[in-house]
């Protein structure tokens, strides 16, 4: 079956191609990190498995439900619990969040938050996908937990890399400051 450019299969699986790429991108600053603090090479590690899992995501969304072969690259609850679990173990080293945090105080922190919100983007295509197709539940589980373990992971690299996080302080517009 032919599948126009600009119909929603595509645009969410090229959403979740574009969120590899942006998560490529941090894994590489995270590894760069690495040379001077070490326990961003975990980071890096959790995001090259994250690559892999995004591209299985991309080739459940860029297969119609009737052409799904057995050996078809999946998500499962396996992937979504160990998002969990990471993201548990560096919430555990993290301060209680006084306010809204805005992205930045690090290369690395920002590139986890644009991957954070590409992701939110790919979710919101996923979630319309699934009104007009079948579309499995994990997929968009997985999406979401992963949108959360970006921004633990931002403030996460943060803090190891010994930067504050910037907060947000609503009388910084410039309506506030009048």
């Amino acid at each position: 079956m032919r599948i126009h450019k600009d119909s929603l299969r595509v645009e969410a699986y090229g959403t979740v191609d574009e969120l590899a790429a942006f998560v490529g991108l941090a894994r590489v600053t995270a590894e760069q990190g690495a040379e001077q603090f070490p326990q961003l090479a975990k980071l890096s590690s959790i995001l090259l498995r994250v690559q892999h899992e995004l591209f299985n995501v991309g080739s459940i969304l860029a297969t119609a439900p009737d052409d799904v072969r057995a050996r078809q690259p999946k998500v499962t609850a396996a992937e979504v619990e160990q998002l969990e679990r990471e993201m548990d173990e560096m919430i555990a080293q993290l301060p209680a969040l006084p306010s809204f945090v805005l992205p930045g105080g690090s290369r690395l922190n920002a590139e986890l938050h644009v991957a954070r919100t590409v992701c939110r983007r790919a979710e919101r295509l996923v979630v319309r996908l699934k009104r007009e197709e079948p579309t499995p539940d994990e997929v968009l589980q997985y999406l979401n937990r992963l949108s959360d373990a970006l921004f633990v992971w931002s403030r996460w690299a943060n803090q190891i890399l010994e930067v504050p996080e910037v907060l947000w302080n609503p009388n910084e517009a410039t309506s506030a400051r009048g």
